[in-house]
């Protein structure tokens, strides 16, 4: 176990002026605290906080953070208070320590809803202080180290937890040194046979390639120094078993085909060294197509920047090298933690200057903003691994700005990204100059122009089209505020006449003061809440006006002016309860059928102008249904019965057809009248009529029509859309 003078030794290696008292003070606080307690394996429980101390000072960080390490299980496991490591080492340490405790018991992959909220959780800690992370991921780090003592059962959920949510988010954050021990350590439990084969296969290939390695090594330095570049260095290295076996799976390729096993470092002084290193290898041995990134010039968002080319170099290998500046190379390895606000202990305060200096720490902040969406946790978490897994694509605005998108990400993603106002208002997009659709998937490089309509409402199908969980949420939000606002109208007209028969006048203003007895922050809540049936009206106006007593009058009608007052409904024909309908007689005529054929409509009937099919019930009866008709499903592994039939009507002999339609309409005297009164008006006979209250302020009439022709019907639909008592309008089939 590492001694107290030991751990400042190797923090004062690269910062000498460190606060020794601090880390004196929180290596003897942890170390009483945790007393007599045992890890798992039977050591001491110290030396797990001191083994994530250690693991920070590799990433060179300020002693605040390393005393953070130490502290970090103490307020869980121990008798010590949040109050406490205030008093003895500051707020902000204290800070940190209980931010790190609220998200010890993650169980990132339990049951769904847990594992999303806990993500939630986690995101939200690391927004106040990004040293939660560092600490969370160096602790994860060490228990994935010490994993073999665990439990089978215990050992896998852990793996999947870190290879699912830690090591991505490690590589999201740049610290790719992390993130691939974490993978490494984590394919070794989830898939010991494989893991077991690819290592034996390495090490197979390593001695049969004995001395390769350091052959190259010495070709590549000798050649740099011949061209005047002395000070770069190389380093070799085998791929590790991880990485081996994902290009394997995502390649559909065996071992032996792999080609670039092996891959080199050129690290050098300044950027124009990287690419005069880049043209010195190019012009000696010859480069694979298709193989040359260059993220110096388009860094990755997670400030990752390199030179990657791939060559067929000596000994006729092919070899990846990666080109970069020392600076770069300290960046790849650790990320974030390789900024100098967190060597120089100025991170409480320096959050702005991260923030223009880092694309990881921007992308981090845009996730946690997702968190304010109020979207389902289960698809945040869905939304947030897709893009930490996602390979990028690199695009620009016309005016040079590069956005990075997750692969296969559309110029709706691409707006979104610029904006959410720019893409709730697209309506298309221009890329790389030619107008094309917004289904097009991006590919680097391209400039994309989007062009923008005031007037636009995203089209929810677009959920199904974009990829970024930034996208999804604000076409979600907008679908909800569309939709809001339509139910919004239909409330606002109910809650007018409601309050008008009271004698009363309705306004947004007067059921402000009323919203918290009804449950609804906001005036447009309630009022859509009425729209959709869930609120009464009556309830919104005893809420604004509790005195309101409801005094109902009834008016009486003249007998003689026939049904509800009027005189033109003497054409309707109205079913009797317990009384059975007549058939007419008439014959139902048809083109492609004998006359020894009965013929019937299938329930919802056709009217002359619907597309239809007959469906034989028996060999002398023959059902007609319409093509829309959902009832025609159950027939589709029968082609046998289907007969085609035509409309064959005698204009001269016309004759009424039935027809089915529901209306939602608003609960209040004279609706009825006025439906039945438009009915009339376009001489169409209600032949049956069922009414259904579905809610307080909605009621369901269900009729059955008596009409000549689909166009008459269609007349009468739209008839009945227009008017303000009615909701909806539909065609019934079955």
């Amino acid at each position: 176990m590492m001694r107290q003078y030991e751990l400042v030794e190797r923090v004062q290696q690269y910062k000498p002026d460190v606060n020794e008292a601090l880390l004196n003070k929180a290596y003897v606080y942890a170390m009483q605290k945790h007393g007599m307690q045992k890890r798992a394996s039977g050591d001491p429980y110290f030396s797990h906080p001191l083994e994530v101390a250690a693991i920070l000072t590799d990433m060179h960080l300020d002693e605040s953070t390393i005393a953070v390490a130490l502290l970090h299980d103490t307020i869980e496991d121990t008798t010590a208070t949040r109050a406490e490591i205030d008093e003895i080492f500051g707020k902000d340490i204290g800070r940190l320590v209980e931010g790190l405790t609220k998200i010890k018991k993650l169980e990132l992959v339990s049951q769904k809803a847990k594992q999303a909220e806990n993500l939630r959780k986690l995101l939200l800690a690391i927004s106040d202080d990004l040293r939660v992370l560092l600490v969370k991921l160096a602790d994860r780090l060490h228990n994935m180290r010490t994993l073999d003592v665990m439990r089978d059962e215990k050992r896998r959920r852990i793996s999947e937890e870190t290879m699912e949510i830690y090591a991505p988010l490690a590589g999201r954050m740049g610290m790719q040194g992390v993130r691939d021990e974490l993978e490494e350590l984590s394919f070794r439990h989830l898939n010991p046979e494989a893991w077991d084969t690819v290592t034996k296969r390495l090490a197979g290939l390593s001695a049969s390639n004995e001395g390769l390695i350091e052959n190259i090594e010495r070709e590549l330095m000798e050649l740099l120094s011949q061209n005047g570049l002395t000070k770069a260095v190389v380093k070799g290295r085998q791929k590790k078993p991880y990485s081996v076996f994902r290009k394997m799976q995502s390649k559909s390729l065996s071992f032996e085909q792999l080609s670039d096993v092996y891959g080199f470092r050129i690290l050098v002084e300044d950027i124009p060294s990287c690419y005069r290193a880049l043209g010195i290898v190019h012009t000696r041995w010859r480069v694979v197509p298709g193989r040359f990134k260059d993220y110096i010039s388009t860094p990755k968002q997670n400030d990752y920047r390199s030179i990657h080319t791939t060559i067929v170099g000596p000994s006729r290998q092919r070899i990846e090298l990666q080109i970069r500046t020392l600076r770069m190379n300290e960046i790849a390895e650790y990320g974030i933690a390789a900024h100098s606000i967190y060597k120089d202990g100025q991170s409480g305060q320096a959050e702005d200057t991260l923030a223009r200096e880092s694309n990881a720490y921007s992308w981090l902040r845009q996730t946690i903003e997702a968190l304010s969406e109020g979207d389902n946790p289960e698809e945040f978490l869905e939304h947030t691994k897709l893009e930490l897994f996602q390979d990028q694509v690199f695009c620009f605005t016309p005016k040079g700005k590069l956005i990075a998108l997750p692969r296969g990400a559309t110029p709706i993603d691409f707006a979104y990204a610029v904006h959410t106002n720019v893409g709730d208002t697209c309506v298309g997009a221009k890329i790389n100059g030619r107008i094309m659709p917004v289904v097009t998937r991006l590919a680097n490089g391209d400039e994309v122009e989007i062009i923008r309509s005031g007037v636009q409402v995203p089209p929810a199908a677009w959920e199904e089209i974009v990829v970024t969980g930034k996208a999804r949420s604000a076409i979600r939000r907008a679908t909800r505020l569309a939709i809001r606002k339509q139910y919004a109208g239909l409330g606002y007209r109910i809650l007018e006449r409601t309050f008008d028969r009271a004698g009363k006048v309705f306004s947004r203003d007067v059921l402000k003061a009323s919203l918290f007895r009804l449950g609804h922050k906001e005036a447009e809540d309630a009022i859509a809440a009425v729209g959709r049936g869930e609120l009464s009206s009556l309830d919104v106006l005893r809420a604004v006006y509790p005195d309101y007593q409801d005094e109902r009058v009834t008016v009486k009608q003249n007998s003689d002016d026939g049904w509800f007052a009027m005189n033109s409904a003497s054409g309707m024909i109205f079913k009797v309860p317990g009384q059975q309908k007549t058939p007419s007689g008439e014959p139902m005529p048809f083109r492609g059928l004998s006359n020894d054929i009965q013929v019937h409509f299938a329930t919802g009937g056709a009217v002359p102008g619907d597309r239809i099919v007959g469906i034989l019930d028996g060999e002398k009866s023959l059902a007609i249904y319409p093509i829309q008709s959902p009832g025609l499903q159950q027939f589709e592994d029968e082609p046998e019965r289907w007969i085609d039939v035509r409309w064959d009507l005698d204009l001269a002999n016309k004759s009424r057809f039935n027809a089915r339609i529901m209306i939602s309409a608003i609960n209040e005297p004279g609706t009825l009248a006025t439906i039945a009164q438009n009915v009339a008006t376009t001489d169409v006979n209600i032949a049956t009529l069922t009414m259904t209250r579905v809610a307080a302020d909605f009621t369901e009439m269900q009729l059955e029509l008596e009409v000549w022709d689909l166009r008459q019907l269609n007349q009468l639909i739209t008839q009945l859309k227009e008017l303000q008592c009615v909701a909806t309008v539909k065609r019934l089939f079955e």
